[in-house]
């Protein structure tokens, strides 16, 4: 009994010193990931404050899951406390925050579609991906609409990047650094116009690839637990029997045409507040994607 208990015990010093080399090693992985600098330098925006740009602005802000990290006044907000991967608390930019006020506009659009902040450094799991294309007038009307916000000196604390995170960072299964995750060489946007079109679906339709993946097909999401449940399939394989009418309800209701809940990830709520035109080019679009069958589990 002694001798296996020596055993076990060496066993356990074994896996416990594995363990200090792996984290060791994802955590300066990951710290020279976030001390990477980069370069955003995107044609400077035409920036107007008017009314009807400031009211684009803000079903931009609603529509695009920006109040649903920051808060409905954009004064930051705990998104979530996954454990041992990620505390993630998104931070106060209402131009009473600590550091938003001190930011050009052109700045705050590096960040919104480039992840980077002034000084090169990358934001923190800014879905960068869903506005990296966002059209320049889009764009412009978000960050008035920003820099509109009453001012709220609440401080929402700072974000944590724990040891898992870290380590599926390392592995590749964590988009941690956003600004390595698109393309920076500068370029203007533009967006066509806003019609029941596929090519306005399409446009749209960016903001949904983070979690249903670049072909629509579902996929694991990024950053979430291995137990988390997959995206749903978007293609015609898995809704070509839906109709518009069964899409308007899943988006508007949270229901699935068999009147079954969708999950609670999935920010309906935030995409029920789109406009008609808006939900039915969106459903033009998926209408236009190669079928793709549903991986088997």
């Amino acid at each position: 009994m002694r001798r296996i208990l020596k055993w076990l015990g060496l066993l356990l010093a074994v896996v416990v010193l594995v363990a200090l080399v792996v984290v060791g090693l994802a955590w300066r992985i990951s710290e020279k990931g976030l001390a990477r600098v980069y370069a955003s330098n995107d044609p400077p925006l035409t920036m107007l404050r008017d009314p009807q740009t400031l009211a684009q602005g803000a079903h931009l802000f609603v529509t695009h899951g920006c109040a649903d990290c920051h808060g409905a006044n954009g004064a930051g907000q705990l998104v979530f406390d996954a454990g041992p991967v990620l505390k993630l608390v998104a931070p106060n930019i209402t131009p009473g925050g600590s550091h938003m006020p001190h930011h050009s506009a052109d700045e705050i659009a590096a960040m919104i579609r480039n992840g980077v902040k002034p000084d090169g450094h990358s934001l923190v799991f800014m879905p960068v991906a869903d506005f990296h294309e966002m059209s320049d007038a889009d764009t412009a009307a978000l960050v008035a609409y920003v820099q509109a916000l009453p001012a709220s000196n609440n401080d929402p604390g700072p974000y944590s990047i724990r040891p898992l995170g870290r380590v599926l960072y390392w592995l590749g299964n964590f988009p941690l650094v956003a600004a390595e995750t698109v393309d920076h060489t500068p370029h203007s946007r533009g967006a066509p116009a806003a019609a029941v079109t596929a090519e306005f679906g399409k446009y749209l339709a960016q903001g949904c690839t983070g979690c249903h993946g670049q072909n629509f097909a579902g996929q694991h999401v990024p950053g979430t637990p291995p137990d988390f449940p997959d995206s749903q399939n978007l293609t015609p394989a898995a809704i070509g029997n839906w109709q518009e009418a069964d899409f308007f309800r899943a988006i508007r209701e949270g229901k699935r045409p068999d009147g079954s809940a969708l999950a609670d990830f999935m920010p309906w709520k935030t995409y029920a507040k789109m406009s008609d035109v808006e939900l039915s080019a969106l459903w033009a679009y998926l209408h236009t994607l190669p079928p793709v069958e549903s991986k088997k589990k």
